[in-house]
């Protein structure tokens, strides 16, 4: 039972934990209030998918921006 309330918070905060190795703070407070509000809208049945839907594309847009920059730079070369 605590393996699973466990794996629940880690899905529910997934987003704002991605958003950490994005850049800038807006995505990152965006994803951290979007995790919090799927977290209490997680006691309804499907209650948190809006939310966490949301969180998650900007968490993934942070990250894919920080990459291309990255790559722009010349720092990280992947093919």
């Amino acid at each position: 039972m605590a393996t699973l309330t466990m794996a629940k918070l880690l899905v529910l905060l997934l987003p704002s934990l991605l958003s950490l190795a994005g850049q800038g703070a807006m995505p990152k407070v965006l994803c951290l209030v979007s995790s919090i509000l799927a977290l209490l809208l997680s006691v309804e049945p499907f209650g948190a998918v809006l939310p966490w839907v949301v969180g998650m594309a900007i968490a993934v847009l942070s990250v894919r921006e920080r990459i291309h920059r990255l790559r722009a730079a010349g720092v990280l070369h992947l093919k």
